[in-house]
């Protein structure tokens, strides 16, 4: 039976289930969404009545994991709004690559299991992480939202392509979109010349 709603899980069964939840990530990230419910509870530790008892279908250990990630990204975009640093964007769409890199074996499963109102507050949340790049003069002005999930897209893209064979792909072309997304720098950030001191360098005598 399910835990009842607003009731805390006893310690073993909370620690059971993080167990299951730990074992799932593992195994349908090397096998797939077709890997049985008995292997999951095989790697976990525990018999796959106990996994049944808290999931009772693949669909909704499947929805849990979802859930799971999303919070681990949820919380990473936080922490980097949090440290309020130029690269926090870049940052984070590295953790974001390597989550989709590490759980390939379902990243279209977490793509449509997402409900709406998640989706957008992590959108919300990259929407945020881009203007603090962009207040700290790391990301193009002209750099939309819409620009920022393309290149996410595009990461998803080459880790689903690539695979097992070059698991590392997605992190070169990250790196040329992010090269793509940021602003110039500058040729120095020393002052100039100022047009008075253009003057008087002018009309100064030779070797004063």
């Amino acid at each position: 039976m399910d835990q009842p709603e607003g009731r805390p899980m006893r310690r073993d069964a909370a620690r059971n289930h993080r167990l299951v939840l730990d074992a799932a990530l593992d195994v349908i990230s090397e096998h797939g969404t077709d890997a049985s419910m008995e292997l999951i509870a095989s790697r976990a530790g525990v018999g796959v009545g106990t996994v049944y008892r808290r999931f009772p279908n693949k669909e909704a250990l499947i929805d849990a994991l979802v859930v799971t990630l999303l919070e681990q990204l949820i919380n990473a975009a936080d922490q980097e709004l949090a440290r309020d640093e130029a690269s926090g964007l870049e940052n984070f769409l590295r953790i974001l690559g390597n989550h989709f890199s590490r759980h390939r074996g379902y990243i279209d499963k977490l793509v449509s299991h997402t409900r709406q109102e998640c989706a957008e507050h992590l959108r919300d949340l990259i929407d945020q992480l881009l203007a603090q790049a962009q207040r700290h003069g790391r990301i193009r002005p002209e750099i939309t939202l819409g620009d920022v999930q393309a290149t996410i897209w595009g990461v998803r893209g080459v880790v689903e392509s690539a695979g097992a064979v070059a698991p590392d792909a997605w992190e070169r072309h990250l790196d040329i979109h992010l090269a793509g997304l940021r602003a110039p720098e500058p040729p120095s950030t020393r002052p100039p010349v100022s047009r008075a001191d253009l003057a008087r360098i002018s009309g100064a005598p030779r070797g004063a």
